[in-house]
């Protein structure tokens, strides 16, 4: 077959296409969830420094894991 026509195929994997969809929801739940707890038991600046890295991990698997359309 030519690989120049040959036509383009989403890649394969499961797991990948679960974990696509479930970061939005991963992150949506873990943020509220985790941020408040930690400021009343340990502390508020270990309730802003969660907040910030959860928020710096979210945001780079969602980036990672966004779908543009019409790029391959």
């Amino acid at each position: 077959m030519d690989p120049v026509n040959a036509p383009s195929r989403p890649p394969a994997g499961g797991a990948l296409r679960l974990f696509v969809a479930a970061t939005p929801v991963a992150g949506s739940l873990l943020f509220p969830l985790v941020v408040p707890l930690l400021m009343v038991r340990v502390g508020i600046g270990a309730g802003v420094l969660a907040a910030v890295v959860i928020g710096t991990l979210w945001f780079a698997a969602m980036l990672r894991t966004s779908e543009m359309p019409g790029h391959h």
